[in-house]
């Protein structure tokens, strides 16, 4: 079934189209990935098909059950609303639709049995005739409203109409919202809290086809892993605009990219689609190739040959040419990636930074963070993570002087020239073009034509480098504030969220030039790809890591995530574990000792009852294991799978051999911790 077409869209807003001749259609259970590089009419798209903006040319075909619902990108709330209140707003259509079936259950009771219509159908004649109309359309009726409630029963499962406060608690709760904020009225929320609560209406709601632009801008990273794992489970169609390369890979099946006006499509996730484009133009390059050699060719023969004894053989070659003009392939337009350079910064010493038992809060007794220590060497790429309001920002600014702390010390090591990145852009004189605010002051001679030249490296070309900053759209901001940084030519950069307003291929050039960047460089970052690829360690701010609310982490991102999911494992086999001893322990009399524990060298190893394994590698399993034992248990929670008996069971069978595959792992991990 096709929820929802596209046909032949295009869209301007001057003299030349944001996109053009745009055709595609969704299905149920279609999470698509719309990609492209800014300003390449994305969230235009989005907007049409949620019906608030219409196309120049074409038009959009719905399904007569098709809803449609966009992530809206303003919170407006009335002052009086509370959380829970508003949250329950997504769910309206569902008790409308509770409501409706209350009221058709009631009308097919009470309506006439067409028996008892048969049975008092009088003698021949027009009253007979019109009592027999009268049947007919009582069973056109009857039929109609058994249709409607069949529809509206299959809608209230599908929406698990029946667990509606479990469906709010784990909405809300996966958004980083507390129970005890549930009757909190909105208007004391912060607007990146506002922007969570109108996801969570959206979510509530369950449209058919989901529209999200942007979804992950205002969530943590523990945020994002439960929308990414929550958003692969639903059975709703998805298009979703993000610039989370982890995101979308989790979440999409299917890729559309957007580019000079044109939309392309591919099948897979993110990481499918760049492989693919890659390829795909590989093989349009050759064959192009490939074909204007053979046209050179045909082209020659037919010169040489067309006047003289070959002509008939010309002739043909022209025929031939003439096909091969028609099917010429035209070579893909690659996106192209800037080329940023930080420059050649001069050398500090060892030691760039040495913070001291650092401390920070702005209440009295409730600091973000307590007496961090911690030694950044010269060229090291440190990663700072953590849960929105830990106190990310806060730390980068009191490391360089911004805020005082409440207690400890930061030393800058010798040589040390600072340059800060602030996420707001408030570094950068809104009252100046992009050349005077490129401008280091501290060199008023930086010539205008090398400043342009920077500029262009940045993807800053043209008239645009005379306009107004405070008139520039959010991702030319950032490549301005990005190019000052570079013309800075600082030996220590400290970046805050450096790629917002950043696109993917943007993100990607800005990777590449931190990589080679020879300085040391510490920067705040909520995109889990990049502080993949950038971070050479991580300094985790967050209360759950330890009682003094931070750990530094030698390693990437990835290295931290494979630990963190160790932890977990060690403390479920640990609970286990406890609770194994706790059951099976025994009373041992004051002075007696127990043989099993009592050896020449007073404590007895036991013997292996599994086979040598590592513990990281059974950890690893362990992970694995768990992550498909919470799938699988969602799969019970899914109403059309409780409707089939046999996934029913199947599902049920997968439970109970991963719950015993796990107790079998933990007793495998014990062993090989105290034996390895």
């Amino acid at each position: 079934m096709i929820l929802l077409s596209a046909r032949e869209l295009l869209r301007q807003f001057d003299t030349k189209p944001v996109f053009s001749d745009v055709n595609f259609d969704v299905r149920p259970g279609e999470r698509i990935g719309l990609v492209g590089p800014n300003g390449t009419g994305k969230s235009t798209l989005l907007k049409i098909l949620a019906g608030f903006d219409e196309p120049d040319v074409g038009h959009i075909e719905k399904h007569s059950t098709c809803d449609v619902a966009m992530l809206e990108q303003e919170a407006n709330f009335p002052d009086d609303r509370t959380l829970i209140d508003e949250a329950k707003v997504g769910l309206k259509h569902l008790y409308e639709l509770q409501d409706e079936a209350l009221k058709l259950a009631d009308l097919i009771a009470h309506e006439h049995a067409f028996v008892g219509h048969v049975s008092n159908v009088p003698g021949a004649g027009a009253a007979s005739q019109e009592h027999v109309g009268n049947v007919l359309n009582d069973m056109k009726e009857s039929e109609r409203l058994h249709k409607r409630y069949d529809f509206i029963q299959h809608e209230l499962q599908r929406l698990d109409a029946y667990h509606i406060d479990h469906r709010v608690d784990e909405i809300l709760h996966g958004l980083g919202f507390e129970k005890s904020e549930y009757d909190r009225p909105l208007n004391t929320f912060s607007g990146g809290q506002k922007n969570r609560v109108l996801l969570a209406r959206l979510l509530l709601r369950s449209p058919n086809v989901m529209l999200l632009d942007e979804p992950t801008n205002h969530l943590d990273i523990a945020a994002t892993e439960w929308l990414e794992d929550y958003l692969s489970r639903c059975n709703e169609a998805i298009i979703v605009v993000s610039h989370d390369r982890y995101f979308l890979d989790r979440v999409t099946n299917r890729i559309l990219e957007m580019y000079r006006g044109k939309v392309t499509d591919y099948p897979g996730n993110f990481s499918q689609y760049w492989r693919l484009r890659e390829e795909r133009t590989e093989l349009a390059k050759k064959t192009h190739v490939a074909q204007m050699e053979e046209k050179a060719k045909l082209e020659d023969f037919i010169r040489k040959n067309i006047a003289g004894q070959k002509t008939v053989q010309a002739q043909d070659r022209m025929k031939k040419l003439e096909k091969l003009e028609a099917a010429i392939v035209d070579v893909p337009q690659e996106i192209p990636r800037l080329h940023l350079q930080f420059g050649q910064p001069t050398r500090t010493g060892d030691v760039v930074i040495d913070a001291n038992k650092l401390t920070k809060g702005f209440i009295a007794g409730q600091p973000l963070f307590r007496e961090v220590t911690v030694r950044v060497n010269r060229g090291d790429r440190i990663g700072i993570l953590g849960p929105n309001g830990a106190g990310k920002t806060t730390f980068l600014r009191t490391l360089i002087g911004e805020l005082k702390p409440d207690s400890g010390q930061v030393r800058f090591g010798t040589n040390v020239k600072l340059a800060y990145y602030d996420q707001n852009l408030q570094g950068i004189p809104y009252d100046t073009d992009a050349i005077e605010a490129v401008r280091p002051p501290d060199n008023p001679e930086f010539a205008p034509a090398r400043i342009r030249d920077l500029l262009a490296q940045f993807g800053m070309r043209g008239e645009i480098v005379f306009q107004r900053i405070g008139t520039m759209s959010g991702g030319e901001k950032s490549r301005v504030a990005l190019a000052r940084i570079a013309a800075l030519n600082a030996n220590l950069m400290i970046l805050d969220e450096p790629t917002n307003h950043l696109d993917l291929w943007a993100r990607a050039s800005l990777e590449d030039a931190l990589k080679r960047f020879e300085g040391t460089l510490l920067f705040v970052s909520h995109d889990r790809y990049f502080l993949d690829q950038v971070a050479t360690n991580v300094i985790v701010l967050d209360p759950v890591v330890g009682e003094l609310g931070w750990k530094f982490f030698e390693g990437n991102y990835s290295a931290f995530t494979a630990f963190r999911k160790a932890v977990m494992a060690d403390d479920a086999a640990g609970k286990k574990s406890d609770a194994a001893s706790s059951k099976g322990a025994k009373p041992i009399a004051a002075g007696q000792q127990s043989s099993e524990n009592t050896t020449r060298s007073g404590q007895e190893r036991r013997k292996r009852k599994f086979a040598y394994r590592k513990v990281e590698e059974i950890e690893s399993e362990i992970a694995l294991k768990e992550v498909e034992l919470q799938s699988r248990e969602a799969d019970l929670c899914n109403p059309e799978v409780l409707r089939d008996g046999r996934k029913a069971k199947e599902a049920m069978t997968a439970v109970d051999q991963l719950k015993a595959d796990l107790a079998r792992l933990y007793e495998h991990w014990e062993e090989a911790s105290e034996l390895n």
